[in-house]
């Protein structure tokens, strides 16, 4: 730079390169309260088109762990830390000034969000948030919210759960609502893919050389069930068996494909779950409409997730892409109590749903009017061949969940299930 233009030679500054030039694109899926023995792909009976497609095309784990908790599972996953090193002890609704459950994740913990970012990514969150301390929500300073945690964008809800036809969404801090109605055809699993398909579409166009991190998860399959008459009645009667039945069909197909050992002896059912040849018929009718429904939702979230894939492998860079299908960030939920219910608000308040009133309202199962969760005895069922369910660590039934990789450019397909003992803390390092 010389006294004068005249005199002066322009040169842009060299800019810092932290990436090497192959640096994958990163897509994060988790899935919520889902068991280990629903998908079709560990052979489950629930429909997982996308999932089975993923396991075709990467390599399947048959031994990867979660927290048996939302915001602990969620606060490990994205740190790569024990949820008590990082304040998630339990979900953020109860944190207090215990060391271990302060329900806010330390600065001193970099997300991979801010990590990556830091390195060149662009960042992106879709969905279910539950690590955001609840006095953010309507007040700043924000600095711990996903924008605030390394996310450049988000797009989804700061809590356990939302209603899916008429949710509490936040774009980034600013509480945002739904464009259409469910008359509309609104939901917001379709929304929130089609939002991170148009987001991960700009990032590309923009900067297409910019690999991005996009951390997907919807709310489902937690409650409230919701979905549509078209998608439950695909389920009908598939499950009339009764639980004890599944849980037999499901442990020998899991034998058969390989994803638990051939000599896997089945857990015994606990005295907390009633045989089901001993139920009345208005019983069987309503647990089995209540599975049919939680059937109906899983399967559309996996098709919805299709969706995002088939965007996925339009980019120019769709072999590079890695993809981590994380199937429930705890096993199954039993929240929806011994009957089931179709107003989960109810029973998470404690407060019982007569069986009759499920039974004269069933009409309703699955639409706005509904908030439906199915009962004990299928969420135990859901985590065959484990025991114990959501909310219980000691146990499999809560912890261990399915997940699959892929990266095209890099990971060779192995048709035999990894059986690699693995915790979420293992994500971030790889």
């Amino acid at each position: 730079v010389g006294p004068t233009m005249q005199e002066s030679v322009h040169k842009w500054r060299e800019q810092a390169n932290h990436l090497p030039e192959d640096a994958p694109n990163i897509l994060i899926i988790m899935l919520d309260d889902a068991g280990f023995g629903q998908p079709t792909t560990f052979g489950g009976e629930i429909n997982t088109p996308t999932l089975s497609r993923l396991a075709k095309e990467g390599i399947a784990y048959n031994r990867f762990h979660t927290t048996a908790m939302c915001s602990p599972t969620r606060a490990a996953l994205m740190t790569g830390r024990n949820h008590h090193r990082v304040g998630a002890g339990q979900i953020a609704e109860f944190a207090n000034d215990w060391d271990g459950y302060t329900g806010v994740i330390p600065k001193s913990s970099a997300t991979i969000a801010e990590v990556l970012g830091h390195y060149g990514y662009a960042t992106a969150a879709f969905g279910k948030d539950h690590n955001t301390p609840v006095d953010q929500l309507a007040n700043g300073p924000y600095d711990r919210t996903p924008t605030g945690r390394g996310f450049d964008y988000f797009y989804g809800f700061n809590a356990g759960e939302t209603h899916q036809f008429y949710p509490v969404i936040f774009e980034n801090t600013v509480p945002v609502e739904p464009e259409t109605t469910p008359e509309e055809g609104y939901h917001f699993m379709t929304d929130m893919t089609d939002r991170a398909i148009a987001r991960m579409q700009f990032s590309k166009s923009v900067a297409p050389d910019k690999p991005f991190l996009m951390y997907f998860a919807p709310g489902a399959v937690h409650a409230p069930h919701h979905v549509t008459p078209e998608w439950r009645a695909q389920f009908d009667g598939a499950f009339d068996m009764g639980w004890d039945a599944y849980r037999e069909q499901v442990f020998e197909r899991q034998k058969q494909m390989g994803v638990i050992p051939a000599d896997t002896v089945l857990t015994p059912r606990p005295d907390w779950v009633e045989p089901w040849d001993e139920l009345s018929d208005e019983q069987k009718e309503v647990y089995t409409a209540l599975f049919e429904n939680f059937a109906a939702y899983f399967a559309f979230t996996d098709h919805e997730i299709g969706r995002l894939l088939d965007a996925v492998e339009t980019l120019p860079d769709a072999e590079n892409t890695m993809v981590i299908y994380i199937v429930g960030d705890n096993g199954a939920s039993s929240e929806g109590g011994l009957d089931g219910t179709l107003n989960e608000i109810k029973a998470l308040n404690g407060v019982p749903t007569e069986l009759g009133e499920v039974l004269e309202n069933l009409d309703k199962l699955g639409g706005p009017e509904s908030e439906p969760h199915d009962p004990v005895g299928w969420a135990w069922a859901g985590n065959t061949p484990f025991q114990w369910v959501k909310q219980v660590a000691s146990h499999l039934g809560g912890t261990r969940n399915p997940m699959v990789i892929t990266w095209p450019a890099r990971i060779e397909h192995d048709p035999e299930p990894r059986d690699a003992f693995l915790h979420l803390i293992d994500v971030v390092p790889t």
